[in-house]
């Protein structure tokens, strides 16, 4: 397992001292008896004083270095799967930071883990760092309680597995529905300003001006 800091060139997402940065980390992605070899983003939301962290992904070693001594307010999880999820309590542990998800989102976390998370996400829940508003969106379909996170303020929204560069998450597994991820897109994301940069739980990032034409195409197209 490998971590590595990435500060995006790019885009540089950042409002009044808060800012993103992307931790790049490797593992493996296990459902349905298969096992996938894979690279995660882990987003770290914050100022120089305290963030957030978007997923826990393989390594809490590079998340820690990302974190650089700050106080973590919350680790909000956009799905449950392992991937996704494997270093959460790990974290939790060195930091003492609550682990967000979910209810929906158990029956896949259970699959992979012992402990409990701590405490329910909620669509409409609202996340502050500093003046920044992180905005919780339930947008199930590549797993049961996924969720997004839209900060206005920074102009991004994290997705996790939903929405890619290039289409939705994957939906032909277990726990996951090609109707409702397309409804989640549709009614969660696609509804944001077009200028959105989508910051992805796997690859480069995208906005949603980019995507929403496509969205015919990938009904068209299927799982």
């Amino acid at each position: 397992m490998s971590g590595d800091l990435d500060t995006m060139p790019d885009i540089k997402p950042s409002h009044g001292g808060v800012r993103v940065d992307r931790v790049t980390t490797s593992g493996t992605f296990e459902l349905d008896g298969g096992s996938w070899e894979v690279d995660n983003n882990v987003w770290v939301i914050g100022d120089e004083r305290e963030c957030l962290v978007v997923d826990a992904a393989h390594d809490a070693d590079a998340i820690l270095g990302a974190i650089a001594g700050r106080k973590v307010r919350a680790i909000l999880l956009t799905h449950a799967h392992n991937d996704h999820v494997n270093v959460a309590t790990d974290l939790r542990e060195r930091t003492g930071a609550p682990i967000h998800l979910h209810p929906e989102a158990r029956v896949v976390w259970a699959l992979s883990q012992d402990d409990a998370p701590d405490a329910a996400l909620a669509d409409g829940q609202v996340f502050r760092i500093g003046d920044v508003s992180l905005r919780v969106l339930h947008t199930p379909g590549h797993a049961p309680g996924a969720c997004s996170f839209h900060a206005s303020a920074l102009h991004v929204v994290f997705t996790g597995d939903t929405l890619f560069n290039g289409g939705p998450g994957a939906t032909g597994r277990s726990f996951s529905s090609f109707d409702q991820i397309i409804e989640s897109i549709r009614t969660r994301l696609l509804t944001l300003p077009g200028g959105t940069v989508v910051l992805t739980g796997h690859g480069d990032h995208t906005t949603i001006g980019d995507e929403a034409p496509h969205l015919d195409e990938w009904i068209a197209r299927g799982h």
